[in-house]
């Protein structure tokens, strides 16, 4: 399903779905060397706070667990009309309690929010948006991963090069959160037999599986 512009709640797939698709990404990027970085990080990635994209251009995102069944999604595109729109849109307006509001209105008021969506009881939600706003950056931000075909397409196209079939199994073991170690493994003997390797490293991929939660248990 495409991504509406201005992005509608319903064009977004299921929250765990969403997170298992970015996930997977962040963990075939991982790399002990970006996990050091202590500045403005790029890529794709996982830590404590949740899901991270960030270009160090036109587009970062931030994709939290806040809860059982309760996930954040914020950041900006330079798509986004919403922060210039005028009458000025509350971006949290009709939002949760439980969101974390303080934080949430420090980047409003440094004009860094472009968007924010909030998901609970099944469903994504969001501010109400005037008629005659063009775009909040959903589209360029997300389609990449609230698209299934879109995401098969970037691990195709990845430094990994993954096979079409062999991306289509790893994206739907980590969306039926049954994605292994051994898997990971497989994937590493792969590509390190491959024509143009690219190095890996399994260790900081093997950490952001654990922080993902793609994997049943911790033997996997």
């Amino acid at each position: 399903m495409a991504i509406e512009r201005p992005g509608r709640p319903e064009d977004l797939p299921a929250a765990e779905v969403l997170w298992a698709r970015w996930a997977l990404v962040a963990v075939l990027e991982a790399t002990a060397r970006a996990e050091a970085q202590d500045v403005r990080r790029g890529g794709t990635w996982i830590d404590g706070e949740g899901l991270h994209l960030d270009d160090r251009g036109c587009t970062w995102w931030t994709f939290e667990q806040l809860g059982e069944g309760r996930y954040l999604l914020y950041g900006q595109d330079e798509s986004s009309a919403v922060k210039w729109h005028e009458p000025t849109i509350d971006m949290l307006a009709q939002a949760p309690d439980w969101l974390p509001f303080e934080r949430l209105r420090k980047m409003l008021e440094g004009w860094e929010l472009g968007c924010v969506y909030w998901f609970e009881n099944g469903a994504w939600a969001r501010a109400p948006y005037p008629d005659d706003l063009d775009d909040d950056g959903l589209d360029c931000g997300m389609s990449r991963f609230a698209v299934r075909e879109e995401a098969l397409g970037d691990l195709i196209a990845s430094e990994r090069g993954l096979p079409r079939g062999r991306a289509g199994d790893l994206l739907a073991a980590a969306e039926a959160r049954s994605l292994t170690g051994a898997e990971v493994q497989e994937l590493l003997d792969a590509a390190a037999a491959a024509e143009e390797y690219v190095p890996a490293d399994r260790e900081a991929m093997l950490r952001s599986l654990e922080r993902a939660a793609l994997r049943r248990s911790p033997q996997g």
